[in-house]
């Protein structure tokens, strides 16, 4: 005799979602001053948002110590799959996801990386101009090797520009000419 298990539909497993470092990444809008916010909501909800930021010395006399600021006002990254952004714009603060029309479009990873190596290395930088043209150079040793960006003299300080294309913001890092290589 041949005993049948009946499953019922609903409970048959689900494939799990993927890693989130699967999927790529997204920029997300944010109203004005909520960056911090939206990013703490993302977590809470399970995603993994990436929000650099940077130190400024506090300003004025007698003003002492340094506060951190976002690296990219009104902007938040996070990885997640497109086709459920529901939970996204759902979140505080959330305005939008970046992209053309109503399609999101995918930052690529080598932009990201750079931003994040750039902060790692510990080395100054700060927010500037977003630059399209410019000679392109590559980090060829230290703690940026491999990382590209545009070269920049102000004074006689190099500067190398790492941009993110999609939100047409970069930032600068001071950089000694001699670790950098022409594209």
């Amino acid at each position: 005799m041949r005993t049948e298990f009946i499953v019922p539909r609903n409970s048959i497993p689900m494939e799990p979602d993927p890693p989130a470092d699967r999927f790529p990444w997204y920029g997300i809008r944010t109203r004005s001053n909520h960056e911090k916010v939206a990013s703490i909501v993302l977590r809470g909800k399970g995603y993994d948002p990436y929000m650099p930021l940077y130190r400024l010395k506090r300003g004025g006399p007698g003003a002492q110590g340094e506060a951190e600021y976002p690296l990219f006002p009104g902007y938040v990254f996070c990885r997640f799959d497109v086709k459920k952004r529901l939970p996204i714009l759902m979140t505080t603060g959330v305005i939008s996801v970046l992209g053309f029309g109503k399609e999101p479009a995918a930052i690529p990873d080598e932009e990201i990386e750079a931003v994040q190596a750039v902060l790692l290395s510990g080395l100054p930088a700060e927010p500037c101009a977003y630059l399209r043209e410019g000679q392109k150079v590559r980090v060829k040793n230290g703690s940026l090797d491999g990382v590209e960006g545009i070269l920049v003299k102000k004074k006689n300080q190099y500067r190398m520009v790492v941009s993110v294309t999609m939100l047409q913001r970069s930032i600068s890092v001071e950089i000694d000419g001699e670790r950098l290589a022409s594209l």
